[in-house]
């Protein structure tokens, strides 16, 4: 198991942008593909982007393709989601994701979670 923690979540205009990081422990970090998801109020949990163990194989929601881009450092143990254009649709709390070996997009093949971390858009 890997532990998550999650941070760059706040307020931000429609159209604005944002950075989130998920910090992860243990020194194993490059043996996982991580991911991003997001759930919004009233909302079932979704995907929205995932990276592979070495960063060379990435996916996305098609709902934020070409917006948002996922990237790791695996010297600092972090992934990051560089979030450009925020819609009032993007609000939800996203959660930092191991997947294992390889890079799933399913809610069912996630191994560990973060806590979570809030992304408000105001239109």
């Amino acid at each position: 198991q890997v532990q998550l923690v999650e941070s760059g979540g706040g307020l931000v205009q429609a159209g604005g942008s944002l950075r989130l990081s998920c910090l992860a422990s243990g020194r194993t970090f490059s043996s996982y593909a991580m991911a991003w998801f997001r759930q919004a109020p009233g909302k079932e949990r979704e995907f929205v982007a995932t990276i592979s163990r070495n960063g060379g194989g990435t996916q996305y929601a098609d709902s934020v393709k070409g917006r948002f881009t996922i990237s790791r450092d695996n010297a600092k143990n972090t992934v990051y989601l560089q979030m450009n254009s925020l819609k009032s649709e993007d609000t939800a709390v996203y959660y930092c994701a191991a997947t294992g070996s390889y890079y799933y997009t399913q809610v069912d093949k996630v191994g560990s979670w973060g806590q979570g971390t809030q992304v408000t858009v105001l239109s």
